[in-house]
């Protein structure tokens, strides 16, 4: 085979598979409508549970009172927690539920509560201004 009849039947081959690719893609979904909707409801749910977590760990008398002492409007933060996307938010979460266990084992004593909780409110006030 030369060349040129090496071209035409490559081609002709593409333009083939070309052809024929929307017609088999339309048929043969890589994920099923049912289980995208149920991947969707996965993650709306986690994002609920961690938007619950950092609420409720703001929501502590001891959280109160940081951010009484520090001025910082409790309202305004917990506003600002459903802006954050879902991997900060997330991390957020891990943090505030890490603190709280600790807190509640006797790991960590008030003083370290509180920084904690002015750090975290500090963090959603940088990570909403920078956006």
């Amino acid at each position: 085979m030369n060349l040129s009849a090496l071209r035409r039947f490559a081609s002709c081959a593409l333009a083939v598979a070309l052809a024929l690719s929307p017609a088999l893609s339309a048929q043969t979904h890589v994920v099923s409508p049912a289980q995208l909707q149920k991947e969707l409801q996965a993650a709306a749910g986690s994002r609920q549970r961690n938007m619950e977590a950092v609420t409720n760990f703001l929501s502590t008398p001891k959280a109160q009172a940081a951010l009484g002492s520090a001025g910082i409007d409790l309202t305004q933060v917990k506003a600002s927690i459903s802006s954050l996307d879902d991997q900060e938010l997330a991390r957020l979460a891990a943090r505030s539920e890490k603190a709280q266990a600790d807190f509640a084992a006797g790991n960590i004593d008030n003083r370290d509560l509180l920084l904690i909780t002015l750090g975290l409110v500090a963090l959603i006030l940088i990570i909403i201004a920078v956006r």
